[in-house]
């Protein structure tokens, strides 16, 4: 996921981003713990993914609040 696409969203689709990348992180600690995890990449994509969207979506409330 690049950073580009992420900016073109709006915070709604943002949020909900987060929300589908926090469960899938949550479903990979579970395989993990249960030695069913194939690609342990897969985790770190989504630790990384997580943050751009944290990122994202700081930047634009700081937009909005410098607009104010």
């Amino acid at each position: 996921m690049k950073a580009q696409e992420l900016k073109d969203k709006t915070p709604d689709q943002l949020k909900d981003q987060l929300v589908a990348l926090k469960k899938e992180a949550f479903n990979l600690r579970f395989q993990q713990a249960t030695g069913q995890l194939e690609s342990t990449a897969r985790m770190r994509a989504v630790r990384r993914d997580v943050a751009r969207v944290k990122t994202i979506l700081n930047q634009k409330a700081a937009e909005a609040a410098a607009s104010n």
